[in-house]
């Protein structure tokens, strides 16, 4: 089940339902041992491939490269630059660059004449509940029952 509240955007007074995230984050561990009891493969052995895909991303990055991951989606670098720019591109350099973020977009499918997208980290079975308990300012952020219960599609 996932949970959102209601929120208030300041640019424009409208009110929207917002994600909340609950507990802590999954661990490297617990998506090891989950894996492990779905497939054949020891929870070390899925430890272990877990902990080196980060660095294997990397290394394909910095070399230029995209990486896909079939049924997980694509990653690739972008870059950020500093200042308004140059005035023709012999004066661009790799030291306007002053950071670099990872981009990652999911998976997707299309049917026939190009109707319904899929996204495979994206469920087709989301249930969504108003969440019940505190904000983060300690206020309540509303009931279980009203707008509990709806299907996201």
């Amino acid at each position: 089940m996932a949970f959102f509240k209601k929120q208030q955007k300041k640019i424009n007074g409208k009110w929207y339902p917002q994600v909340v995230t609950v507990g802590k984050p999954v661990t490297t561990d617990e998506v090891a041992d989950r894996l492990s009891k779905i497939s054949t493969v020891s929870r070390a052995d899925t430890y272990a491939v877990l902990k080196d895909l980060a660095d294997v991303l990397s290394d394909y990055m910095a070399q230029g490269r995209t990486v896909k991951l079939e049924g997980l989606g694509t990653f690739y670098y972008t870059a950020a630059a500093n200042g308004q720019g140059v005035d023709s591109p012999e004066k661009v350099t790799a030291a306007q660059i002053t950071g670099v973020r990872i981009r990652f977009i999911p998976e997707s499918t299309r049917t026939n004449g190009n109707r319904t997208v899929t996204r495979s980290l994206v469920s087709d079975k989301i249930f969504w509940e108003e969440w019940g308990g505190k904000g983060s300012d300690g206020s309540s952020s509303g009931g279980g029952s009203e707008g509990g219960g709806r299907k996201w599609r």
